[in-house]
């Protein structure tokens, strides 16, 4: 059995992983907004899922890539890895907060006309509209994640992104860790400490709309970890795998029915085996089709098309719902928006990346080369991608 080490410069199924996330989420939240369902399809959660798991991976990757050159004891390097993820995250984020903010009533004047044609709760008004001070600061400040009030307040999907903050935040803490105990024992302490603590927040009363507090997901992300995280010879990469699947059964943060626990256990595996059994035949197809150039741009595209989305969607929902009411069954409903949907929305998932996410990212090093005075352009190696979402 080939075993594929996670040593190499590249691993090429990210890209078409993290783009079929993306349109997961996408296709997922279409169905739930058309009335037309299909089984697992419509679990736009288990997409967030997925790129919760390929964040955590990519952040080991990536440390494991750098870590000689890189001192994970000096709080510098704590600094220039935040200020690297805040300008992957931020540029784009604050683009599509300001517009959302802008549009909310609007968008929940359609949020309204969908609920009722579906026969559903109305969803609150100031969970699209409320443009508050106080919920522009915790969303500027990516600190609305720990706030229950505030965790889901825009018309963005933006909930996965107060989470991934926190996780930025935890994750030079996770490296010493790791480094004092090991991959495995590490990911089991935390995890172990992330579990008590999401008890110990339902116990006190606090209810998340969405799992956008860091315990809720905790141990998904370290599924990734432990995924990437190089175990050194021998056959030891199978002790991570059963940590990671044991991980991954936690039963906090989310759906917690069969096809939820069966389908994140599969998630571990699937990517597991395309990363380090990708050497054997049937595996090694997938990864190379899922590293193609048209899953590359799928990739490339996916943090856009993910926070776009909602703001295309509703809109353009509510009007088909609008224009052809009954006379449209939910197939022919769901049809007819995609047609729309997709295509403007990548369309500007591809306008936003080149004008606001690479230079983002050109700035954000521009910035860690001033402050560590290293006018040395390192070679960008794996895409500084999200997982978010």
């Amino acid at each position: 059995m080939g075993m594929g080490r996670v040593d190499t410069r590249r691993v090429e199924c990210l890209d078409g992983l993290r783009g079929l996330a993306a349109l997961w989420v996408l296709i997922g939240h279409m169905m739930i907004l058309t009335g037309f369902r299909l089984p697992l399809v419509s679990k736009p959660d288990l997409g967030v899922d997925l790129f919760i798991l390929l964040s955590g991976f990519l952040m080991v990757f990536q440390y494991q890539l750098r870590a000689d050159r890189e001192d994970w004891s000096a709080p510098g390097t704590w600094t220039a890895f935040w200020t690297r993820r805040f300008f992957r995250l931020a540029p784009l984020f604050y683009v599509t907060l300001a517009v959302a903010l802008i549009a909310g009533p609007a968008i929940y004047e359609s949020r309204a006309a969908i609920d009722s044609f579906m026969g559903q709760a109305l969803q609150p008004r100031e969970r699209y509209a409320d443009s508050s001070f106080a919920n522009v600061a915790v969303h500027v400040s990516f600190v609305f994640g720990l706030l229950p009030g505030y965790a889901f307040r825009t018309p963005l999907p933006d909930w996965s992104l107060g989470l991934e903050m926190q996780f930025y935040a935890l994750f030079p803490f996770l490296v010493l860790l790791a480094r004092r105990t090991g991959w495995v024992p590490a990911a089991l302490i935390a995890g172990g400490v992330g579990a008590v603590a999401a008890l110990a927040v339902t116990a006190a009363g606090l209810d998340y709309p969405m799992p956008s507090f860091l315990p809720l997901k905790l141990h998904l992300f370290l599924c990734g970890m432990l995924i990437a995280a190089d175990p050194g010879r021998g056959r030891r990469i199978w002790l991570h795998l059963a940590a990671a699947v044991l991980l991954a059964a936690i039963p906090i943060g989310g759906d917690q029915d069969l096809l939820h626990f069966a389908v994140r256990e599969l998630l571990v595996l699937g990517f597991f085996a395309l990363v380090h059994l990708r050497t054997l035949g049937a595996v090694e197809r997938v990864a190379r089709l899922l590293g193609s150039r048209p899953f590359y741009w799928l990739g490339e595209l996916s943090y856009g098309s993910y926070l776009i989305h909602l703001l295309i969607l509703q809109p353009v929902a509510a009007a088909v719902i609008s224009r052809f009411g009954t006379g449209l069954g939910a197939i022919e409903r769901f049809a007819l928006t995609g047609m729309i949907v997709v295509p403007v929305t990548y369309g500007l998932a591809y306008v936003t990346y080149r004008l606001v996410e690479l230079p983002g990212q050109r700035l954000g090093k521009a910035v860690i080369r001033r402050a560590t005075g290293n006018a040395t352009r390192s070679r960008q190696t794996v895409p500084e991608e999200l997982a978010a979402p």
